[in-house]
């Protein structure tokens, strides 16, 4: 036998018993990532690059399963109040559905740092000032003057009440001293066809929505909302760049398991989702949706949740957002 194929059969025979010595490790029964979203949408696509790469890394299919509705909050309610006794059952948590819906709509009843296992942060993406490409508005400067020249007239469109959208536009209020119009849609779709159509002025749009029409020409990115530019969209300032210091709203993506899951599974869970995180092709594909700044440890993840929840719950007290805003 040749030396390159003992090696080559070497390290395939060492490689399929540490996969299978860590799928052993995990409950037995199918494995699979609960998301709150339709099919096609950032998270559902985030959830989908990740469970490919654990189904390689333990050798049992990860499947996506859609329960959309209510901006996340079905499906995690649904996860909180469900004991799973097959397999293995893990959420997409999201910020509308742990950070900022429960501090808003009475109707949501679990609790968001107590129901659920933290296990890691996928990541997450900055929101963008957009504009139709109609206007020439170009620096957030000139959109508060607008707003200042206009008050309680300039409006501002949203995926949905107490979405990411809607917050990131009552915190710009709140730091520019402007009133504006808030106009929730289901969903970016629709927001967007009335933003390209001039029916609404502005919106802090998810960069995942937004890019293609911006690449398309038919809006205007105007700033992004984390404190440093993504990687993947470095000509776009930041609202911090542009005098806004610390303004920063974004819409982040993490697992979760039940809230009973031993800590042992979600540190397992954990270690091997931060190999899936540092894949050249992973880190290529979640840059090109500009997400950024994932992995890390369960307690990391953890306090990062409890820091989310108390930064949106003072937006929504000051802006005093209600479910009817």
């Amino acid at each position: 036998m040749k030396r390159r194929e003992f090696l080559a059969g070497s390290a395939a025979a060492l490689a399929t018993p540490w996969a299978l010595a860590n799928a052993a490790d995990l409950p037995k029964g199918p494995v699979k990532i609960l998301v709150g979203w339709a099919p096609g949408g950032g998270t559902d696509v985030f959830a989908r690059i990740v469970g490919q790469k654990l189904t390689d890394l333990w050798g049992r299919s990860v499947i996506v399963e859609n329960k959309p509705g209510a901006t996340g909050a079905l499906a995690a309610d649904y996860f909180a109040k469900t004991r799973f006794h097959d397999g293995l059952t893990l959420l997409m948590a999201h910020v509308n559905t742990h950070a900022i819906s429960p501090q808003i709509f009475k109707s949501i009843t679990y609790d968001p740092l107590k129901d659920f296992a933290p296990i890691v942060l996928i990541g997450a993406t900055p929101h963008i000032l957009v504009t139709s490409h109609k206007n020439s508005y170009a620096s957030v400067k000139e959109v508060v003057e607008l707003c200042k020249k206009n008050p309680g007239k300039i409006s501002f469109g949203s995926s949905g009440t107490g979405s990411v959208q809607h917050l990131a536009a009552e915190m710009f209020n709140m730091a520019a001293g402007v009133q504006t119009i808030h106009v929730p849609y289901k969903g970016s779709g629709p927001m967007q066809t009335d933003l390209i159509g001039g029916q609404i002025d502005f919106s802090f749009d998810t960069m995942t929505a937004a890019t293609a029409q911006v690449k398309a020409k038919k809006m205007n990115a105007i700033a992004q909302t984390r404190v440093s530019r993504a990687k993947g969209f470095p000509e776009v300032t930041t609202m911090d760049e542009q005098g806004f210091k610390g303004f920063d709203a974004s819409s982040w993506y993490g697992l979760v398991g039940p809230k009973d899951m031993s800590k042992e599974l979600a540190k397992r869970i954990n270690a091997d989702v931060n190999k899936v995180l540092a894949m050249p092709d992973v880190v290529a594909r979640f840059d090109g949706f500009g997400v950024e700044d994932g992995g890390g440890s369960v307690e990391k993840f953890a306090a990062f949740m409890a820091t989310e929840y108390k930064k949106w719950g003072e937006v929504v007290r000051l802006a005093k957002v209600t479910e009817e805003s």
